[in-house]
């Protein structure tokens, strides 16, 4: 997902004409634009203010944290009046205009945010209504209103849909949903890298397999969003194929490629242009999610082990959207993002912006880092003890009787 706020700014300031996911760089040395209170980071917000503050809102939730008032006003401050999301505004009191950069992942990403934070109801449906308005014929969204659909930004507004209980069949443009334009792009069994999605067509039509596009559209295929848990196990562990394959089918041969293409390492490699070779921390993440929601656990598990074992300093480095990303992964596969290769990600999370809360009843049940369960234990272990104690007495009395 970061990798995605990486390649559509590039894209934004005309130095990639076609935006190609992959590795992101860390956090800019000069930040051309202040970091504003309220917002999470240290780095330059400009090309990914509302995304990563998206993310960790909607990871704290996840936690069961309350954000911070100050935090959650930041993001609804970023709001235009016609329901948009811009990357960032520097100055949000300023009335959005034709020259303002608004796109749809920046505004499905603040969707899921603020209807997890609850009480916003009235921002959430101006915002979806203005992405139901920039909907392309083929049922699917480019990342700016107008431009070609891809798979990225079209699995990011289903997310946002899913999230607010909107089914995504059911918005349509032309007679298309967005999962009409999923199975376009997902690539046949028979052909080179059978299974994958590919980011969008090429000039003549032609589908490359992109890993980042296919953990976004398993995810989206299955009609979830940020946040997904293990789901049911795949009938086929290979690609099946289908003349025109469904939700469900889509879902099931990404997985397979996921699968497969974390099989040896455990991890997805860098394909951003002139990178050098290493793992993609951020498409790995996104690729435990894809894989734990489509039941293919073991896969998911391995790829979740290698990042628990390398991936702090990538955190540490890029950071909350990256340490986002990593609590969603463990929640996904039901690990404790408190213990995470021996740290903390929502410590280091939390200390990068205002502090979230926790009322009372929660942190009993469990810690303020999300690592201990250690009050329901107690609970359940005095309730354990209780039952012996009655049924001793119980007992007693009945050989007392006899």
């Amino acid at each position: 997902m970061n990798v995605r706020r990486n390649a559509a700014a590039l894209a934004a300031i005309g130095v990639l004409a076609a935006a190609a996911p992959a590795v992101a760089a860390g956090p800019s040395p000069s930040p051309k634009a202040s970091v504003p209170a309220g917002l999470y980071g240290k780095s330059d917000p400009t090309y990914d203010g509302v995304w990563r503050q998206s993310l960790t809102l909607v990871a704290q939730r996840t936690l069961g944290y309350h954000p911070a008032t100050a935090a959650v006003d930041w993001l609804t401050g970023q709001q235009c009046a016609n329901g948009s999301f811009a990357a960032f505004r520097a100055t949000p009191a300023a009335s959005c205009d034709a020259k303002t950069m608004v796109d749809t992942n920046s505004t499905a990403a603040a969707i899921q945010a603020l209807h997890a934070t609850g009480g916003h109801d009235a921002a959430v449906t101006k915002a979806m209504d203005w992405l139901k308005s920039v909907q392309n014929k083929d049922g699917g969204w480019g990342y700016n209103p107008g431009s070609p659909s891809d798979t990225n930004s079209t699995s990011v507004v289903i997310g946002a849909l899913a999230a607010t209980g909107a089914d995504p069949a059911g918005v349509r443009k032309d007679g298309k949903s967005p999962y009409d334009a999923l199975a376009t792009w997902s690539i046949p069994c028979d052909q080179d890298g059978g299974g994958a999605l590919a980011y969008q067509p090429d000039k003549k039509g032609k589908l490359a397999a992109n890993a980042d596009a296919t953990a976004a559209g398993v995810t989206a295929a299955l009609g979830k969003g940020f946040v997904a848990q293990t789901g049911k196990a795949p009938a086929a562990d290979a690609c099946a194929k289908a003349g025109r394959p469904t939700p469900a089918q889509v879902a099931d041969n990404g997985g397979a490629y996921l699968a497969d293409a974390v099989a040896k390492s455990g991890h997805l490699m860098s394909v951003m242009p002139g990178a050098t070779d290493q793992p993609d921390y951020g498409n790995t993440a996104d690729t435990v999610v894809a894989l734990a929601a489509d039941g293919r656990t073991a896969a998911a598990k391995k790829a979740y082990a290698f990042l628990e074992k390398s991936a702090g300093p990538w955190a540490a480095q890029t950071g909350p959207a990256a340490y986002a990303q990593l609590i969603l992964a463990a929640h996904a596969v039901g690990a404790q993002p408190g213990d995470f290769g021996g740290t903390s990600l929502v410590t280091s999370l939390n200390a990068l912006g205002p502090e979230p809360r926790m009322q009372a009843a929660e942190k009993q049940a469990k810690a303020s880092d999300g690592t201990s369960h250690a009050g329901v234990w107690w609970s359940v272990g005095i309730c354990l003890v209780a039952g012996i104690g009655i049924g001793f007495l119980l007992s007693t009395r009945k050989k007392q009787q006899s």
